[in-house]
């Protein structure tokens, strides 16, 4: 997994968490993602220095503006490219495995074209 699409997961999970949870902490990240504590510790300290997210002395972790684009759009990302290969006859599991592949990788431009392109039918 390449660093960036490492630190997308984790921005995005952060944010799926953020709406289930109150707050979202570290070992919220962990269970989530089936990662010990260890790993997602240094994720978090990644993140931070990169101003994506925000930690308060309590441990619960915020995504700053930045962050929270970036998850935005890599979960849209993820949620159109899911439904899309599920409507194309993929079953759910192997789409949303799919998909999480294909949203890291894919540009603005191409991934603009294919949106409007079924979203036009």
């Amino acid at each position: 997994m390449k660093s960036n699409e490492s630190l997308e997961n984790y921005l995005e999970t952060i944010l799926i968490l953020s709406k289930k949870l109150p707050v979202v902490r570290s070992v919220d990240i962990a269970n989530e993602l089936g990662f010990k504590k260890p790993s997602v510790s240094i994720a978090m300290k990644n993140l931070r220095e990169k101003e994506l997210i925000t930690v308060m002395e309590q441990g619960y972790i915020f995504l700053t503006d930045s962050g929270r684009e970036i998850a935005e759009m890599i979960y849209e990302r993820h949620e159109f490219l899911t439904d899309w290969l599920v409507s194309l006859g993929v079953n759910e599991k192997t789409a949303a495995e799919d998909a999480c592949k294909i949203e890291h990788d894919i540009s603005k431009e191409s991934f603009a074209a294919i949106k409007k392109s079924i979203t036009l039918k």
